[in-house]
C-alpha cells in the first residue's frame, strides 16, 4: 500500500512545474516554455494575467491546438492550485501529445511572489 502511495504522489507531482524553472526561462528570447492562461472569464474579470502568458480559455483549449507549436513546452495556470481548470487543460494538452505542467504556484501565487503580471488587454 505505501508503495502505490509514493508512485501516485510521485505521478502527481510529475504533473507540476514550479515557477523558478519557469521565470527564468520564459526570459529568454526562444523560450522552451508557452505560458497559457486558461480562466474561463472576460478580460474585465480577469483584470490581469502573467506577464507574456497567452490566453486560451480552458473550455476553448480544444480548439486552438493546430496553433499550437508541438516543439514548446506549454505551462497552464489557473486562479489558484485547487481549481481544476488547469488540470483540465493539462488533460487536453497531453492528451493531444504536447508536453505541458501546471504551474504549482497558480496565478494567485505567482502574485503572492510580486511575479511580473501585466494588465490584459
Amino acid at each position: 500500500m505505501e508503495n502505490e502511495k509514493i508512485n501516485f504522489l510521485e505521478t502527481y507531482l510529475s504533473l507540476y512545474i514550479g515557477h523558478d524553472e519557469v521565470l527564468p526561462e520564459m526570459q529568454k528570447p526562444d523560450s522552451k516554455y508557452v505560458v497559457l492562461d486558461v480562466r474561463n472569464a472576460p478580460a474585465q474579470i480577469k483584470k490581469d494575467q502573467i506577464k507574456g502568458a497567452v490566453a486560451i480559455a480552458a473550455k476553448d483549449l480544444s480548439d486552438h491546438l493546430n496553433e499550437l507549436d508541438k516543439s514548446k513546452t506549454y505551462v497552464v495556470y489557473d486562479w489558484t492550485a485547487g481549481t481544476t481548470l488547469g488540470k483540465a487543460a493539462l488533460l487536453t494538452l497531453l492528451s493531444a501529445g504536447f508536453k505541458a505542467y501546471e504551474l504549482s504556484c497558480a496565478l494567485e501565487g505567482w502574485k503572492g511572489m510580486h511575479l511580473p503580471t501585466e494588465p490584459v488587454a
